[in-house]
């Protein structure tokens, strides 16, 4: 590894599975000290194990603020500083047509996704140095109107709403925010699902298949680091042509 992230600390909420932890493990190997995040603390357990070295793991949900400011005391803490802060927690509901979304379907995705980034990003900024980096998860679901996921499409446009807001709120700062914005990823949130609707999301593919979680870990350390240095307000598309059809 090339060292790009050395002596950086980030911040990377959602990140007990998928793009999110693959993330957290790049991080590290490019010399990175990660704080990761998620719900439920065996898979966190779990997730820490798996990267390795410099990680601490904080058990937390990204829609309660109550566990977001329990997260920047331990990294203020100990460490003093978020120099990157990747805003990944996320939550879906598959194949929910307009007729059957509830309350509760709306107010979850919204209060994880949209409400839950917000925060995220607003309690990290005392922390952050002028120059920092903030990276957030949308998805071409922000750009596409996939069938059954309106709730989900609206939350993903948000952030990325959110990013050209925010780039000219932090402009003084100089704190560059972008978004990555997946395709379809093979990560355990496709666990269970049908194989026909997977074949429905892959024939949407230019590229003909689903993308890596390594993929995207990628992408994301190019938006962190300083090989990003005048890139902000952008949404990258890491998803095999998807967002073109």
């Amino acid at each position: 590894m090339s060292g790009k992230l050395e002596g950086k600390i980030a911040v990377i909420t959602g990140a007990t599975s998928g793009l999110a932890l693959a993330t957290a493990k790049r991080f590290v190997e490019e010399g990175a000290y990660v704080f990761i995040t998620g719900r439920r603390q065996e898979q966190l357990d779990k997730a820490v194990e798996f990267v390795g070295k410099n990680v601490t793991g904080v058990q937390g949900d990204a829609a309660n603020l109550a566990d977001l400011d329990r997260l920047f005391e331990t990294v203020k803490s100990q460490k003093g500083r978020v120099d990157i802060l990747y805003a990944s927690a996320g939550t879906a509901d598959f194949n929910l047509p307009l007729e059957k979304v509830t309350e509760a379907n709306f107010d979850r995705t919204f209060d994880v996704n949209v409400r839950g980034t917000l925060f995220t990003v607003q309690k990290a900024l005392p922390l952050m140095p002028d120059g920092s980096s903030i990276v957030m998860t949308g998805s071409t679901a922000g750009s596409k109107g996939y069938e059954g996921f309106s709730v989900y499409n609206a939350s993903k446009a948000a952030i990325r709403s959110f990013a050209r807001s925010w780039t000219t709120d932090l402009k003084a700062r100089k704190i560059r925010v972008n978004v990555i914005s997946p395709g379809p990823i093979d990560t355990p949130a496709f666990d269970g699902v049908p194989q026909e609707l997977k074949d429905g999301f892959i024939s949407t593919i230019p590229m003909g298949r689903m993308g890596t979680p390594d993929e995207i870990a990628k992408a994301v350390l190019f938006l962190a680091s300083d090989d990003a240095s005048f890139v902000t307000g952008i949404e990258l598309f890491v998803d095999g042509g998807s967002a073109q059809i």
